[in-house]
């Protein structure tokens, strides 16, 4: 989950107040998940390195508007889905459907890596396959484990909205799976 750490605990005031080590902090804590977020959106590698940096510029050009330092998480990824946003608004050309690998698990054999791994293509092709809105609202609900309230608050949309995406979302993902079979 984003927001594990303690507001305490991040160090956005000293962020805010130009800290480099601060901001290196934040970078360590919240790269990963947000790489994992865009890719999931953007399905390109470079492309997602390239907005997950552009959001780290914006925040930090930005941190005097974050009202409140333990939404900190919240935050940075509504920064990055506005940036995804505006790339799919840009885009131009197909994206590659390149997916990461997964990580590494020594109890599993290569066999159980490989059928892991191709379930895992199968349903992250499912999932590409639903509307951006839709596929977001799953991803940040399912895949960074946020609440309702804060997909609302990152996607800048109604509850009522979130809620009946994450409820189309997961029908469609349903129907999807049941035609696959």
């Amino acid at each position: 989950m984003p927001e594990v750490a303690a507001p305490e605990q991040l160090p956005v005031p000293q962020a805010r107040a130009g800290e480099p080590a601060a901001w290196d902090a934040l970078f360590r804590r919240y790269q990963l998940p947000l790489y994992v977020y865009v890719f999931e959106l953007v399905r390109h590698e470079q492309t997602s390195l390239d907005l997950v940096q552009e959001t780290f510029i914006a925040a930090v050009k930005h941190i005097s508007g974050l009202r409140e330092d333990g939404k900190f998480g919240g935050w940075l990824f509504r920064i990055a889905h506005q940036k995804c946003l505006q790339h799919w608004r840009k885009r131009t050309e197909v994206l590659c459907d390149e997916v990461p690998e997964p990580p590494d698990a020594f109890e599993d054999s290569p066999d159980d890596l490989l059928i892991q791994r191709e379930q895992e293509e199968e349903f992250m092709a499912l999932i590409d396959q639903l509307p951006l809105p839709q596929r977001s609202v799953l991803l940040l609900r399912f895949i960074e484990d946020f609440s309702l309230e804060e997909i609302s608050r990152i996607t800048e949309t109604p509850l009522g909205t979130v809620k009946s995406r994450l409820h189309f979302a997961k029908s469609s993902l349903r129907k999807l799976l049941e035609a696959k079979q």
